[in-house]
């Protein structure tokens, strides 16, 4: 059901096409999909860029399943694991995506799992966030009225993220695209981890 609602609310896979495009994902590169769901953007990772070694984390061992009935037969590795302790060692991949997960987290664990991030990736490694962000107009301002009171959603509408990504040692962190939805406000932002 999470699925077909997404697709069809928020052009979800409109936003994570963006995602993929901006990632810039080279052959052999090690890719995390981090809070995978389902495994809609892990999947569409592997299609566009076949060459790299995608693995898919999350938290939840049911959606797990799903995410591994719909790739049989894709070299795709599914991990259970959650955002703020990534069961991986330090400096394991390339690539870190996430998409539509950070939102979910209250604050602590949103600071926890950008440092977590931010320890799994390689030097010059590059974390792709797609999320909820700051309002850019007064009518995004009142789509989130109401979602703003929620915790885990206030510090995105807040335009918190990227200075949660900075604390987390990235040294730069840009919001390179921005996108209206019936939910309000979604950002693409890019940070790169320093040599």
């Amino acid at each position: 059901m999470y699925d077909p609602l997404l697709k069809w609310v928020m052009r979800e896979e409109t936003f994570k096409r963006k995602l993929v495009q901006q990632s810039n994902i080279q052959p052999q590169m090690k890719v995390l999909d981090l809070g995978c769901g389902t495994g809609t953007l892990t999947l569409m990772l592997k299609r566009a860029h076949p060459e790299a070694h995608i693995t898919g984390v999350d938290g939840d061992s049911e959606v797990l399943n799903i995410a591994r009935d719909k790739s049989r037969g894709t070299d795709i590795q599914w991990e259970e694991g959650l955002a703020s302790s990534l069961p991986y060692p330090d400096s394991a991949f390339d690539r870190v995506v996430t998409s539509l997960v950070i939102h979910h987290l209250v604050t602590d664990d949103k600071r926890l799992a950008f440092r977590e991030i931010f320890r799994v990736l390689k030097p010059r490694g590059e974390l792709h966030v797609l999320d909820f962000g700051a309002p850019h107009s007064s009518l995004s301002r009142f789509m989130t009225k109401y979602m703003r009171r929620l915790e885990e959603t206030a510090d995105n509408f807040d335009g918190l993220i990227p200075r949660f990504v900075a604390e987390a040692g990235f040294g730069s962190v840009s919001e390179a695209e921005h996108f209206v939805t019936v939910f309000g406000p979604l950002s693409l932002w890019r940070a790169v981890k320093g040599d």
